[in-house]
Order: C-alpha cells, then structure tokens, then sequence
C-alpha cells in the first residue's frame, strides 16, 4: 500500500543560492511535459471541486426512477445511474472527496511520522529505536485489512477509513524524513550551528526542514495516490463514503452491479480515478527525477 523513497540530502546553501535553487527547480519542473499536464489536470480537478454547485447540471441525489440507467443523452451527458440520478453531476461532487480523503490521511500521517522522524533523526539513541520499531510494527500491519479493523470498531464513514489509512502511511513517511534527517545531521554546518548554540528546535527548522523538502513532497505526492485509490477501495465495499453522497469509488460499486444492463457506467468514475492517481503519481516522479539531475550536475 505504501512506498519508501530513501534520498540523501546535501548542504544547506546560503539564502540567495537556495531561493534561486527553487527557482531553477520550478523552472526546471516547466519545462517538463508531463509534469505540466499532469499538475494542470489537479488544478483543474480542484477547481471542479471548488465549483461544482456551478458546474454540476442536475442535483446528485435527485432520484428519477424512470430514467435509471440511461445512456448519455443531451439531459444526462454521461446517463444515469441504478437510482435515475445524473452521472455526470455526482462525479463532479464526488471530485471533492476525492480531495478531501487524500488530504485527510496524508494529513494525518504527517502529522504523526514527520515530528517522529525528525526528533529520531536528531537524536538517535532510544528515540530512534524506540520509533524505528513502532514503525516496524506499523509497516507488518496490511493497510486495507487495519482500516477495516478500525471502521468495524468506529463504524463506516470516510473520516474513520482515512484516519486509519493515515495511520498506516506513517511510516513510510517517517522513514523518508528519517533518512533525510540522519544525512543532512551529518553535514558540518549542522555542527557549527551546535557549537554556537543554537537550539534543536532552530536547527530543524532553519538547516533540516529546507533540505528534505524535496523527498517529503514527492512521498506526499505518492501517498495521496495510494489515499485515494483506498478511499475508492472502502467506498467500494460500503465502508467509506455513505449515501448520499458520492465518491468514485461507491460510483464504481453501482456500476458492478449492475454491468449487465450498463456495461459502461463504469468508465466515468474509473478513469477520473485513474487519471487523478496518474496525475499525483507523475508530479512525484518529475520531482523526484528533476531534484536527483540537479543532485548529480
């Protein structure tokens, strides 16, 4: 469910050298195709979110039953579905839970693997095994089968799955931040800020965080992928989203059942899904691929 990028951070620059840094990566992040394609259907997709009372043709619970599982038609551009309710405006609601569940987990697995993974990273000793093996723990534990755990205990709704998911990509993330964090502690302008006193909580955040910023968003970007294909994965077995309200993934579930009669309902959802995955997906590689060039020039 998850994946692991080890980087290994270099000094820090001088403030002028690291803000023209970010500004050659940006630059350099333009210039890539994909990158662009892929960044711009993500900012397209929150503006779909952002405006999708506007956009939407038809309210997306509005039953019609005599309308259920039409085909694309000029009232009904992408058709109904089992319940005679508008495709098309359901998946543009369901473009903001798409959104919001990624949020919700990585959020969460931020919160709890980046302050660990600094602190270990800083200080060694038992802090460092005493995570290392919490994290060890929570990496054995298969991430689908945990969140089903704890929806069953919680009960089914997208706040509790994503909770849980955001649980177990903790790990992951306080893995790369460790990483990056036992490197850059190496460095010897760490050394000179200890020797002139500087604080723990200073040198994190003035020498430590600037440095690891390129592997922490491309795992971001990685895990708000894998977010949302869970998201999809538990919405789909009626343990995410509830009804009302749409998500991609219970959009798929109706399409399943009834592929017989519809064989094509599932195409509207599955490729939102998959095009917003590949989207995530590709920004991590291009940053990734564009950190690691300028590493190596």
């Amino acid at each position: 469910m998850t994946a692991t990028l080890q980087f290994q951070a270099g000094p820090a620059p001088a403030v002028g050298t690291a803000r023209r840094g970010r500004t050659s990566t940006v630059a350099s992040l333009m210039r890539r195709p994909s990158f662009v394609v892929a960044a711009g259907f993500l900012v397209f997709l929150v503006v779909v979110a952002a405006l999708a009372p506007l956009i939407a043709p038809h309210d997306p619970s509005a039953q019609v039953l005599e309308d259920r599982l039409k085909g694309p038609s000029w009232s009904h551009l992408l058709g109904t579905d089992d319940l005679g309710r508008d495709v098309l405006s359901r998946l543009v609601y369901a473009a903001r839970l798409a959104l919001l569940a990624p949020l919700i987990s990585v959020s969460v697995a931020i919160l709890l693997g980046v302050p660990a993974g600094l602190w270990a990273g800083m200080r060694r000793g038992w802090v460092d095994a005493v995570t290392g093996r919490l994290s060890d723990t929570l990496l054995s534990l298969p991430g689908l089968a945990f969140a089903l755990a704890v929806v069953a205990v919680l009960g089914p709704g997208l706040f509790n799955a994503m909770v849980a998911m955001g649980i177990v990509f903790a790990p992951s993330l306080y893995r790369v931040v460790r990483g990056a964090t036992l490197a850059v502690a190496e460095e010897s302008y760490i050394e000179s800020a200890r020797a002139i006193g500087c604080s723990t909580r200073r040198i994190i955040w003035v020498h430590v965080l600037p440095n690891i910023a390129a592997p922490f968003l491309v795992q971001v970007t990685i895990l708000m992928g894998v977010a949302l294909l869970a998201e999809a994965s538990l919405s789909f077995l009626g343990l995410g989203v509830q009804p009302p309200d749409s998500s991609w993934g219970s959009m798929l579930e109706v399409a399943y059942q009834n592929q017989y009669d519809a064989p094509l309902a599932v195409l509207p959802a599955g490729t939102a899904l998959v095009l917003t995955v590949l989207s995530f997906n590709t920004v991590g590689d291009a940053i990734r691929d564009t950190v690691a060039r300028r590493r190596d020039s």
